[in-house]
């Protein structure tokens, strides 16, 4: 679980504009369910501010890397619209000024792999499990800053047949040389490249909580070779995906707690089957993560750092490489760990779309109404 106060300042960007951007879910009951969950493992009682993981999940406060310099906020103080068609959402994403956008219902882009522009101060969020973006991407050009895209399924723009995609650019998620961004709570299945590409200096940025399922290039980081970006990776599921889970190319610093990896895809190919690679210069830090039936589990060049402490391994093989001192997260943060035991039933029961995310703003309106919302609770 992470906790939201910065313990050392980096030099950055600048701050994220912006308030806070509401209140969650009451943790109460959830407390009570993680609780539950690591009782049943046989792992003791905890206390609830060791419990709360999943309601520190479903705050609408971002976490990690990207709660520093100033913050990510997304669109909080501006107007709240619900969108249904892909022109609406195109309209409101690249909109100049904060929106918090809630999508309702599965948008089906065209044609077959279009983007969706994504501009500056803004939150995109599903409406409860529905809010889906199917055979498209959501694309942050450079200067972009201040983003939430949080409780989204975001699938199926695979080209049958073609595993590799090397003559497509069909992403999921794409951003280059962007700030302050914080991706939670999404599903993604069946894209044709990366599901999520952290591309080009991108700087504060916090992954948390999102299911990567079926595919072959999951999760990429660098396209560079400057050693700039910051990241914290955190309770994510990564299920039935070959490579890049994820693979991170000279960055600064990449942490990665708690998360699930399992039924690793393709598991005859020797070499491009694996799961954390820490590359180029790359310093990483991973813990309390939990590897079922995965081949080379982590590893890292001869270049880069990687220190492991408290995952827990099992009918796994191949590379297992840490060396270096890397960094200490707390250097720049505060945070909790869950056990690495409780793992796979904490980031199953409470990784991708939830019932009560983007359910709870008070005053609305749909896209076409013109009506401006006078709060964005969700």
């Amino acid at each position: 679980m992470t906790h939201f106060r910065s313990s050392k300042r980096l030099p950055g960007p600048g701050s994220g504009p912006g308030l806070g951007a509401g209140p969650g879910p009451g943790p109460g009951r959830t407390l009570v369910t993680v609780t539950a969950l690591v009782a049943s493992l046989g792992l003791g009682v905890i206390a609830p501010a060791e419990a709360a993981s999943e309601s520190a999940g479903r705050t609408a406060e971002a976490h990690g890397f990207a709660s520093l310099e100033g913050g990510t906020t997304g669109g909080a103080g501006g107007e709240v619209v619900t969108v249904t068609t892909q022109a609406d959402l195109e309209r409101y994403a690249a909109a100049e000024g904060p929106y918090v956008i809630r999508v309702a219902g599965t948008i089906k882009a065209e044609p077959f792999g279009a983007n969706v522009v994504v501009a500056s101060d803004k939150t995109i969020i599903g409406v409860g499990t529905a809010g889906e973006l199917v055979q498209g991407e959501l694309h942050l050009t450079p200067g972009t800053h201040n983003v939430i895209i949080r409780n989204l399924t975001i699938r199926d723009s695979y080209v049958e047949g073609n595993w590799d995609c090397k003559d497509t650019d069909f992403d999921g998620i794409q951003m280059d040389t962007v700030h302050h961004v914080w991706v939670d709570h999404n599903r993604f299945s069946r894209i044709c490249d990366g599901q999520l590409d952290i591309r080009k200096d991108s700087e504060y940025v916090t992954v948390s909580y999102n299911r990567f399922e079926n595919n072959n290039k999951t999760f990429g980081i660098g396209w560079t070779p400057n050693v700039k970006t910051q990241i914290t990776i955190d309770h994510n599921w990564f299920r039935g995906t070959k490579q890049r889970n994820p693979s991170a190319d000279n960055c600064a610093y990449a942490h990665l707690y708690n998360n699930y990896m399992t039924a690793q895809a393709d598991p005859g190919d020797p070499v491009w089957t694996y799961g954390n690679w820490s590359r180029g210069r790359t310093k990483m830090v991973i813990e309390n993560s939990y590897y079922r039936d995965v081949q080379h589990p982590y590893q890292a060049d001869a270049t880069a750092e990687l220190v492991q402490r408290g995952s827990i391994l099992k009918n796994t093989g191949g590379r297992q490489e840490a060396w270096g001192t890397a960094f200490d997260p707390r250097d720049f943060y505060d945070y909790r760990l869950d056990p690495a035991a409780a793992v796979p039933a904490l980031v199953s029961r409470f990784s991708g779309p939830q019932k009560g995310l983007g359910a709870h703003t008070v005053a609305d309106r749909p896209a076409a109404t013109g009506n401006r919302a006078s709060d964005a609770r969700h």
